[in-house]
């Protein structure tokens, strides 16, 4: 089927690059990208969930508390620190 097709500059740039690294045209390259995209709808999904380790940092100096987060930022920083 032929259609036309508008790129953004980066994605041509990049299935450029990919076409000389390969070899295969630029038809082959767009086909073969939209083929695995197409293909594995749910990879994205699949992949494992972003996860945040907590670490001790320590105590806090005397005096601070993590009760109040403005409070906290305005004796560390001062009251100018908007």
């Amino acid at each position: 089927m032929r259609t036309t097709l508008t790129l953004e500059e980066d994605v041509a740039a990049k299935l450029k690059a990919e076409a000389r690294r390969t070899g295969k045209t630029f038809k082959e390259t767009v086909n073969a990208a939209l083929r695995r995209s197409l293909s594995s709808p749910r990879r994205r999904s699949a992949e494992a969930p972003f996860r945040v380790e907590a670490r001790d940092l320590g105590r806090l100096r005397p005096g601070l508390s993590l009760d109040s987060v403005s409070d906290l930022v305005e004796q560390v920083e001062g009251p100018q620190h908007r």
